[in-house]
């Protein structure tokens, strides 16, 4: 039996929490995977700064990025760009770090200040996965700042977008502003109004009059600050030629205001200040739970996204760094390995083998040969190439997957059931006003006519319906964002409501990459499989990681006596003697054999080709009886930029094999979804790549499917975390309930409007009976909204 004290035990990086392979990396009796993990521990122990360990274990990311990617911000104008602000000494910029994924991470970030003295203060954001710090640029530039962060595990990610236009920020300040003294306005004329509903005394009566005017003062910034944005939109709908749901909303507000301050400066009645305030505060509420829900992800990506800040340009002989900006037609670039081609060029010197994968869909490498075009959005995968630019970066091909015409006259006009019942509910609110007021002016009472006319104009005021749909809207949006499912807005709930027809993609929709199986085609014995498990632990790259994955536990660390990696192509290193090539058909097997090719990472021992870990993909969970549950309602369609080399797997699985189209290029997609929208079909896209991003964008609902919802997907209405695609049934089931519960709210608000149209239409509103009638619907129908919507939430187990 062998002792215990001669088991050896699986070490992990204090770190990161990787397996260490060799036991080099030791600090304080602390075990590191590589040098840059050990690094960092040792800038965080020599700046007092090792209770980053003590919130999380094993809270770092394995630190293997290279700094020198990161050339191009020698550039000032480039670096410049980036800023968000800068004066004669201090400078804020602002970096997303998709690397931020707990309290510790939140922790060291907010210290960078003990790590540089030019560092002055830092503030990090989870849900963004942002970083914003505010530097000293005299004491410490832009590139150094971005290289301290690598330095420690943070590497930024900066792309084009960063550079050609800052990130939109929404001003949620604003509107919490406007709440704030909507609040303050709608309190104190409660205060105020309280005598009047409760009957004046003696006392009272005389100061009726100070009462009234100081109440009409509080209505003043609800009318000139707190309520202009539904003045502004009522005003752009009455120009465009549509009636939306502000327009009663607006007219209600302005006939609250006048009735007040006649009534008020006449001394004829009390008015509606307090309904008036008490209206615009829960309406502003409303509105603030609707942003709130969905305020941290971004969904207006492009091309910029994916593009890099800049390249390098080869002018007579000579390489520089110049901003994609700066890019012209003509101009000579090179592009190293595993960089994007940021625009159309034409192959003039190297071996070309571009990943397209992004673009087409097809996820397997294309060979260029010299004189030909490669699209831009294209990754080299080999050894560096020279291209000529023959189109700009804002006209090449991946560009016009977004700019493209035909994406703009396939997309379908929406309008949201608020909409919809607006342009029903203000021309029928209008005629019962006018109606009371000829009636009454017809029986020569012309005092009760106007005050039926305004009575109806302020009771019939949306308010409760109004509230419906983002309350209703917005708690979905939550159990959606909990369940991994992203929606850009509230109407793309309602798009999803409406959907009858569902077009997937293949590669990285119904499969995934990120659990590709690695079975081994040829013969390798276990001594020379353990060769391969222990080359492989050497290397970063993805592939090496799967193998690594599929051989653990079955092999055994083996030393190597010579290690060289070559990028693009594969692994070369010595074991017992015996050289161990892992990598491309092309650097392994060669032209000189003959031996099976397709996609996969070949393995060549002692000169004999042992065979190749190819690469399989596997479907996603539940995939089956998601389908299945799907075919019921809706009708199933799958576009693929991949060859039909699963269609017979697929056949068993989707109902209808007509329905299964491969070799699909961008434009095919973008025309077949246009095709089943002019058969009068309501379409929602679900894809992943750029490839679909037209597709995406036509559809009547464009829905992303992403393994990591914080990296690069594109523009579309929603974003499914590929954990969540099982449950993706029960999110549309859930989406038909929400808008359920909206008519089931309009009922109720229309039933509290019938009610008080009976006492309006009389000519005997009173502000007692207005202060109770509104707040009362209002509160209603946000009980009934939540409330219900979290019994459904339940139902559908989400």
């Amino acid at each position: 039996m062998t002792p215990l004290k001669d088991i050896q035990k699986e070490q992990h990086c204090f770190h990161c929490g990787d397996v260490v392979v060799k036991a080099n990396y030791e600090v304080d009796g602390h075990d590191f995977c590589c040098l840059g993990c050990k690094s960092v521990y040792q800038v965080l122990n020599q700046h007092k700064l090792t209770h980053y360990y003590k919130y999380n274990t094993h809270p770092g990311i394995s630190v293997r990025k290279d700094k020198s990617q990161y050339f191009y911000l020698e550039d000032e104008g480039i670096a410049n760009s980036l800023l968000d602000y800068k004066d004669d000494h201090i400078a804020v910029v602002t970096f997303y770090v998709p690397t931020i994924h707990c309290s510790s991470c939140i922790w060291l970030l907010e210290k960078l200040h003990k790590l540089h003295r030019g560092i002055t203060n830092t503030r990090a954001d989870f849900l963004r996965k942002e970083v914003r710090i505010t530097f000293c640029h005299d004491i410490i530039k832009l590139k150094q700042l971005v290289e301290l962060l690598t330095e420690i595990g943070y590497a930024p990610i900066i792309t084009l977008k960063d550079t050609s236009s800052k990130r939109k920020k929404k001003d949620s300040n604003r509107l919490v502003r406007k709440i704030a003294v909507a609040g303050f306005c709608f309190g104190n004329s409660m205060m105020i109004s309280f005598p009047e509903y409760f009957g004046l005394g003696t006392f009272e009566r005389n100061y009726a009059q100070l009462f009234g005017v100081v109440n009409l003062l509080f209505t003043l910034p609800i009318m000139l600050y707190s309520g202009q944005d539904y003045f502004v939109s009522s005003i752009k709908s009455i120009r465009q030629g549509r009636l939306n749901l502000d327009i009663p909303l607006t007219l209600g507000i302005i006939v609250l205001f006048l009735r007040s301050v006649w009534e008020i400066l006449t001394g004829s009645g009390a008015g509606f200040s307090d309904t008036l305030c008490g209206l615009l505060f829960f309406l502003l509420i409303g509105r603030w739970v609707q942003q709130k829900t969905y305020h941290h992800l971004s969904f207006e990506r492009d091309y910029r996204s994916y593009f890099p800040v800049a390249v390098t340009k080869i002018d007579a002989g000579e390489e520089k760094t110049v901003a994609l900006s700066a890019l012209q037609v003509g101009d000579r670039i090179l592009i190293r390995n595993n960089e994007i081609i940021p625009a159309d060029a034409i192959l003039l010197k190297g071996a070309a083998c571009i990943d397209f994968s992004f673009v087409t869909g097809e996820s397997n490498p294309v060979d260029k040969i010299l004189g030909e075009i490669i699209y831009a959005g294209g990754k080299q995968t080999e050894q560096a190439i020279e291209l000529e630019v023959v189109k700009p970066v804002s006209q090449s091909y991946l560009t016009s997957l977004w700019n493209d015409q035909k994406n703009k006259k396939g997309q379908v006009s929406f309008q949201s059931f608020s909409n919809k019942i607006s342009r029903y509910f203000t021309p029928i609110l209008l005629l019962i006003a006018f109606i009371s007021l000829f009636f009454w002016f017809y029986i020569g009472e012309p005092g009760r006519a106007w005050s039926a006319f305004t009575a109806v104009l302020i009771i019939g005021c949306p308010c409760a319906l109004a509230l419906s749909s983002p309350f209703t809207l917005s708690a979905v949006l939550s159990v959606f964002d909990r369940n991994g499912l992203f929606m850009k807005d509230t109407l793309a709930i309602e798009k999803m409501a409406g959907i009858d027809t569902l077009v997937f993609d293949k590669t990285g929709t119904i499969s995934t990459l990120h659990q590709e199986e690695l079975p081994f085609k040829g013969s390798l014995p276990a001594t020379e499989a353990s060769m391969v498990f222990s080359v492989c632990r050497n290397s970063n790259h993805p592939l090496s990681r799967k193998i690594v994955q599929s051989l653990q536990g079955t092999c055994e660390m083996l030393p190597i006596s010579s290690y060289a990696e070559i990028p693009g192509k594969g692994i070369r290193a010595i074991i017992k003697n015996k050289e161990v090539l892992i990598g491309s058909y092309s650097f392994v097997v060669g032209t000189d054999e003959q031996f099976y090719k397709g996609p996969g990472t070949y393995v060549r021992i002692g000169g004999h080709v042992r065979g190749v870990f190819s690469m399989e993909q596997k479907w996603r969970d539940g995939l089956e009886s998601l389908i299945k549950a799907l075919s019921s309602s809706y009708e199933l369609h799958l576009l693929s930029g991949d060859v039909d080399r699963d269609s017979s797997v697929l056949s068993s699985i989707f109902p209808q094999r007509d329905y299964l189209n491969f070799n699909q290029l961008p434009a095919d997609k973008l025309h077949y979804i246009s095709g089943l929208q002019q058969n009068g079909k309501k379409v929602a896209m679900i894809g992943d790549g750029l490839n679909d991003a037209g597709a995406l964008k036509c559809a009547d609902l464009g829905l992303a499917v992403s393994d990591d919802v914080n990296n690069f997907s594109p523009a579309c209405d929603a974003i499914m975390s590929g954990t969540s695609f099982s449950k993706f049934c029960r999110f549309l089931g859930f989406s038909k309930k929400a808008m359920h519960i909206i008519y089931w709210s309009f009922a109720i608000s229309l039933l509290y409007n019938i009610v008080g149209m009976y006492f309006a239409t009389q000519g005997n509103l009173s502000p007692l009976l207005a202060a109770i009638l509104m707040p009362l619907s209002t509160i209603t129908i946000i009980s009934f909204t939540s409330l219900t919507t979290r019994l459904y939430a339940r139902k559908y187990t989400l």
